[in-house]
């Protein structure tokens, strides 16, 4: 099975499987001497670990990370990072009913044909839980570029939408529906969606600052180019944009011009110094009805997948940041 590697001077290699003993990444191509710290990759780990975020699965783990290389006096080594993260509350027996049912949507018939095999205790590889890695990832990835500033956030869950831009900076661990005037409908309407055993889709909308000029190449490594495959990696995520999107479609080039909002920071797949913003679209869960009541699925996947968005986007551009300087160097 390949596939499990993305990036190329800064790369992340996740390994495990949802209700395997644990779940894990190497880093490797981290620069030396960058000070860690646990609390911070803790903090970070807390923001999508199940059991935390309200109306979302009742799974509870501590996703508490365990670094096992890379890391001397509290410092990096350059030498390859391994970081793991012990399964603990996985109630296998959950799935053993679905042992022989192909769930739609979940990749249960596709992996077959593909392997012959595969992990029916909570989908295996192809599980959302594969995601605590990228988060682990993605931290260190931040101390590559730390001056760096993304913000994600929910910007439509089901019918609920935030129509305006959420200008103001915020370190609020319930980003996933910033508007606090109506977070508490959105909370409710999730855990109403939980007990009826449905789900639903949804949006995040990112905002980065800070970004470094000239990362990314002109054909195939666009930074736009590893922005979408890093971003449409993650399961259930089904589109991205950048900058106006698909509004373009109804601009005149003479709204682009000296416009640089509309191309979302990036001209020529290079990036500009400039703001840039993306949203991505998540289809609802796939699990529903009575199989969604008796196992423990989210009814909404936006709420955990916000802070695995900003993973993602800090990892390409730290890449790219290290590809850059290689050039200058």
């Amino acid at each position: 099975m390949r596939g499990n590697t993305f990036g190329k001077l800064l790369s992340m290699t996740t390994f495990g499987e949802s209700h395997g003993k644990a779940m894990g990444v190497i880093i490797d191509g981290l620069p030396p001497n960058l000070e860690i710290s646990l609390n911070n990759l803790s903090r970070e780990l807390g923001r999508r670990r199940p059991g935390y975020l309200p109306g979302t699965t009742s799974r509870n783990e501590s996703d508490m990370p365990e670094i096992l290389s890379g890391v001397f006096e509290g410092k990096t080594l350059g030498t390859p990072l391994c970081v793991i993260v012990k399964n603990k509350d996985q109630r296998s027996s959950d799935y053993e009913s679905m042992k022989n049912v192909e769930r739609p949507g979940h990749g249960d018939r596709t992996a077959m044909m593909k392997f012959g095999i595969r992990d029916y205790r909570g989908g295996g590889r192809l599980s959302g839980r594969e995601t605590v890695s990228r988060v682990i990832a993605g931290h260190f990835a931040s101390l590559v570029v730390p001056d760096l500033k993304i913000r994600a956030y929910a910007s439509s869950i089901g019918d609920f939408k935030i129509n305006r831009f959420m200008d103001d900076w915020f370190d609020d661990d319930l980003n996933f529906w910033p508007e606090h005037e109506t977070r508490g409908d959105v909370i409710d309407y999730l855990e109403e969606l939980k007990k009826e055993g449905e789900s639903v889709g949804g949006k995040i909308a990112v905002v980065v600052d800070n970004c470094p000029d000239s990362l990314g190449e002109p054909v195939f490594d666009k930074l736009k180019a590893d922005f979408a495959k890093a971003l449409l990696s993650i399961g259930a995520c089904t589109s991205f944009s950048i900058g106006a999107g698909e509004k373009m479609v109804g601009f005149k080039g003479s709204k682009t011009v000296n416009n640089p909002e509309v191309f979302g920071g990036i001209e020529g797949g290079i990036s500009s110094g400039d703001r840039i913003r993306l949203e991505v679209t998540f289809k609802p869960p796939s699990t529903i009805g009575e199989m969604a009541r008796k196992g423990r699925h989210d009814p909404c996947i936006v709420p955990r997948a916000v802070v695995v968005v900003e993973s993602m986007i800090r990892f390409v551009i730290a890449d790219h940041f290290l590809r850059q300087r290689a050039y200058r160097e």
